[in-house]
């Protein structure tokens, strides 16, 4: 058989298995913080389950868990950190203009 009619053949590659990032004895709860803020970017976002690598399922009650813990205010809606470092850096006017003589 030649080469450029050969069926296309998917490599062997071995994959290995990840561990699961949640095991079976943690609780999803929006007091569990330890276990929420891996699932929750460095700008506040809450990171999608192709990342997380979570079940629909389990990405379901994290993000209530999420939703909840921002509510009660154990976690900021946004992190602001970098914003206010820009702020405090720049010098701020007033806007008013003063005619020189």
């Amino acid at each position: 058989m030649d080469k450029s009619k050969r069926p296309f053949l998917k490599s062997k590659r071995t994959f290995r298995k990840r561990l699961p990032p949640i095991e079976s004895g943690d609780r999803i709860d929006y007091r569990n913080m330890s276990l929420i803020s891996r699932f929750i970017s460095e700008q506040g976002k809450i990171l999608s389950r192709r990342v997380n690598r979570l079940t629909l399922k389990q990405q379901r009650l994290i993000t209530t868990a999420i939703k909840q813990a921002r509510i009660l205010s154990l976690l900021p809606f946004l992190n602001n950190e970098k914003q206010f470092e820009r702020t405090e850096s720049a010098p701020r006017t007033t806007g008013l203009r003063t005619s020189n003589n």
